[in-house]
């Protein structure tokens, strides 16, 4: 397959906005924000209809990040799958976690899209090669993992055995301000997802072994390491944690403390006992907020945190 360039760099053609729900609705309002004209399509007809109305509150968000007025792209809804793809040079794939409806869009894909364009999946689970094998071209499926909020979180994590099809990939959404991260091979969960499940399995077993409660463990993680995840990763404050000496240092005179905290890891059951637990914590930890309040003061910190660094970069 021969991949064109231009569009990337141009973005006059349209992108493809395929499945509308939560993931789709943030990826529609940031391409919409960048000024790319988005067709968008879902088989479930209310989800097309509300589309407008669910894009507002993302879009007002961004706008209210923009360091400069921006003119937003275009957005149209289609009822047919293959008038969305029409004349596209990319689309992005956000239907549910299930093979056969994601095989059924790729087909479609091919048949009506033209034949130099891309398709990236939105998958938080699946795998390329698990995606891509009924296309007749799966050089030009891309999995592409977004970071929910994702119109706010910058995170997109990559995997194509095509690197053309990355490098235009990689293009497009650094245009959209996210920042593509490549696998060097394909993995069930991605990077943060695995490295997020990681760290909740102990945050499930601490409360498990009745080490700590619910609130105490968000709040030693929020107040603790997740200040410092905020500026940088794992391996960068371990590397600061070293001292003059960095990460040689940490792991001469730390490292053996290190590997004995990972032999007491635990690997949990979700029994009917824990999941009520979990359950009961996050209600108390809630205070009777709702979930729409949780998630406005989840995001207005999220804006505020990104002003900052975008200030400090």
């Amino acid at each position: 397959m021969k991949v064109r360039t231009e569009p990337s760099l141009s973005l006059k053609a349209p992108v493809a906005v395929l499945g509308c729900g939560l993931v789709g609705s943030s990826w529609a309002a940031l391409f919409l924000h960048y000024g790319i004209n988005v067709q968008a399509w879902d088989p479930d007809q209310s989800a097309r209809d509300s589309l407008n109305e669910r894009i507002k509150n993302p879009m007002f968000q961004l706008a209210s990040m923009a360091q400069k007025p921006k003119s937003p792209g275009v957005l149209s809804v289609h009822s047919d799958m293959s008038h969305a793809v029409r004349g596209v040079f990319f689309a992005q794939e956000n239907v549910p976690e299930i093979v056969e409806i994601k095989n059924d869009v790729f087909i479609n894909f091919e048949c009506y899209a033209p034949s130099t364009s891309l398709i990236a999946s939105s998958t938080s689970g699946l795998t390329w090669s698990f995606l891509s094998s009924k296309m007749k071209n799966p050089e030009r499926l891309l999995t592409a993992h977004p970071f929910n909020p994702l119109h706010l979180i910058p995170l997109v994590e990559m995997y194509c055995p095509a690197t053309e099809t990355l490098d235009l990939a990689e293009k497009l959404y650094l245009k959209i301000g996210r920042v593509p991260i490549r696998l060097k091979r394909e993995a069930t969960g991605h990077i943060a997802n695995r490295l997020a499940s990681a760290l909740w399995r102990e945050a499930v077993n601490i409360v498990a072994e009745g080490i700590a409660d619910v609130e105490a463990v968000d709040s030693a993680l929020v107040n603790g390491p997740g200040l410092r995840w905020a500026v940088m990763g794992a391996h960068m404050t371990y590397h600061l944690g070293g001292g003059q000496g960095g990460m040689e240092n940490y792991l001469r005179h730390l490292g053996p403390s290190q590997v004995e905290r990972w032999a007491e890891l635990g690997t949990p059951i979700l029994t009917k006992e824990i999941c009520e637990a979990l359950i009961a914590g996050v209600e108390t930890q809630s205070g009777g907020r709702s979930f729409q309040e949780l998630e406005k003061i989840r995001d207005e910190v999220l804006i505020k945190i990104l002003q900052f660094r975008n200030e400090k970069t």
